[in-house]
Formats: C-alpha cells, sequence, structure tokens
C-alpha cells in the first residue's frame, strides 16, 4: 500500500500513510492492523466505515501474525537505511523529514516493489496484484476526503449552542435538546459541519473560538536549524562593558580611609561674619533687630 516516516505514531501520521495509499492503490476489502494507539482510534473506524473497509485488528501476544511487516521493516533497515548511513551519501541531501519520506517513497516504488524477491520468487507489487479477485476501485475526491474527517457527537443546549474543545459554536435552533454530529477537518476547527441523523444542517457559526485545531492534530516536529556563528564574542564584550562601568565609579571605600588632613581641608569653616548679636536661629530666616 504506502508507507513513510513520522517523528510519532499517531492517527495524523497514519492517516498521512493511509490516505495516498488508498488514493493510488484503491480501496481494499479490510485493513489488518495492531492494536497500538492510532489503529484503535475512533477516526480511523469512521474512515474505515465510510469507505466500506473492514478494520481487523491482530492478536494480543501473538507477534506471528505481524511477521510479513516485520520483515518488510528488516529490508527497509537492510537495504534503505544503510544507504544513508555510506560515506557516498550526501548528508545534506536528507536534511528534513519531507526529503527523507521523498527518497523512501521512490526507493520503494523503483526498487521495492519490482525487485524479485527471493523467497516468493515473484515482485512484492506482482504479487499483490495478482492476488487480487477483482481490481480495487479507487475513491472519488469527495469520498476520500470524507473517510479522513473527523467527527464528535454533542449535545445542543437550550442556547442552540455547542462546544468543541473549548470553542462554541452557534447551530440551528430547531436542534436544541438533540445529540448531532459535528463533522470537521482536525487542523481547521473554525469550519465545522453539523449532522443530525445523517443529514447536514450546514455549518456550525463560530460564536468564540480559541483553539483552531484538534489536539491530536499536532504537526510534524520540525528542529530549529544551528544558530550560524557570527564570531563575535557577546558575552565577553558585555563583562568588558561592566568592568568599564565598575571602573568609572567613586571608589566610596577609599574615601573613607583618607587622611584626616584631606577631610578637614574640605569642611566647611563656620562663617566669620557672623555678630554677636544676631538672633538667627538655624532654619528661621526671619532676623530681630540688634539693640
Amino acid at each position: 500500500m504506502a508507507a513513510r516516516f513520522g517523528f510519532a505514531e499517531d492517527t495524523v501520521r497514519l492517516a498521512a500513510a493511509l490516505r495516498p495509499a488508498l488514493a493510488t492503490r484503491g480501496v481494499p476489502e479490510s485493513i489488518y492492523v495492531d492494536n497500538g494507539s492510532a489503529f484503535v482510534d475512533s477516526w480511523l473506524l469512521r474512515g474505515c466505515a465510510t469507505l466500506g473497509i473492514k478494520l481487523i485488528h491482530s492478536t494480543p501476544g501473538r507477534p506471528e501474525g505481524r511477521g510479513k511487516i516485520e520483515r518488510f521493516f528488516r529490508t527497509v533497515r537492510e537495504q534503505f537505511l544503510i544507504e544513508l548511513s555510506t560515506p557516498d551519501t550526501d548528508g545534506a541531501a536528507v536534511a528534513d523529514l519531507a526529503t527523507l519520506n521523498r527518497l523512501f517513497v521512490a526507493w520503494v516504488e523503483t526498487v521495492y516493489h519490482p525487485r524479485i524477491h527471493t523467497s516468493t520468487g515473484a515482485a512484492p507489487l506482482a504479487r499483490w496484484r495478482d492476488g487480487l479477485t477483482h481490481p480495487l476501485a479507487l475513491p472519488t475526491p469527495a469520498r476520500l476526503r470524507e473517510a479522513f474527517l473527523w467527527s464528535a457527537q454533542r449535545t445542543v443546549t437550550r442556547t442552540a449552542t455547542v462546544s468543541l474543545h473549548g470553542n462554541v459554536y452557534q447551530v440551528d435552533p430547531v436542534l436544541v435538546g438533540r445529540a448531532v454530529e459535528l463533522v470537521f477537518d482536525p487542523f481547521d476547527l473554525a469550519d465545522v459541519e453539523v449532522r443530525y441523523r445523517d443529514r447536514s444542517y450546514g455549518t456550525a457559526t463560530v460564536f468564540r473560538i480559541g483553539r483552531h485545531s484538534h489536539p491530536k492534530a499536532r504537526p510534524e516536529h520540525i528542529e530549529s536549524p544551528a544558530p550560524v556563528a557570527s564570531g563575535i564574542d557577546y558575552l565577553r564584550l558585555v563583562g568588558t562593558a561592566h568592568d568599564a562601568q565598575l571602573g568609572e565609579r567613586v571608589n566610596y571605600h577609599a574615601l573613607a580611609g583618607a587622611p584626616p588632613d584631606d577631610v578637614a581641608a574640605n569642611t566647611a569653616e563656620p562663617d566669620d561674619t557672623t555678630e554677636p548679636g544676631d538672633t538667627t536661629e538655624p532654619g528661621d530666616d526671619r532676623q530681630e533687630p540688634t539693640p
């Protein structure tokens, strides 16, 4: 079908691999998966039901049922990933996840699928096609989009509103008190369709929105590029400037230890012009006349 690398094994990454597989290979009768959290999510069950796919989970504790996929993982490690670490491989050519997945798809389609398998004696893609009892139908774009939408059940309040992950939406007042289905793209919670008994009641009007994407709809982690060296030691310059400022400040300790003569020279002498008859008190601007 299809495969891709991701920074996490979750519902969003599963959809990113499954959607192009269904678009190019067709809709199968069943999908065989294990019991990881991404494979038991309600979204996958809804998507399979929309496309008419039977979802089959492997038996817990019996790894024999997953032998084929484990063998494929081994082939990927030995024939694809090893090439990324050879001296002849330009490391800059695989600088991000998108480039890695593009090269991986190219390897699967041009190397793995057409190559004769040593155990089966047939190419994997040709053997898969020969095992089909009838050609798989390709889904229409509208049906494929519907399958990858998420939904949630909510009861309409008396004020004709519903809430979804902290957001509040206004809906048709005729739905007050009824349990409705909210259908939405997990990456765009501003566009929510309201359905009741498989009938659409239009798009809900956003009343208050604080979250624009579903909590599970986390984008691929993108590592920040390493900062480019400027050749300037910023912290050393800051330290030098600080030391210069300290040198310009008054040395109060030196003043406290100055000789007594220096201190006395700087002390103001009393005013010798004061007459004995002056009765001016400190802080009083008035003077009494002398007799």
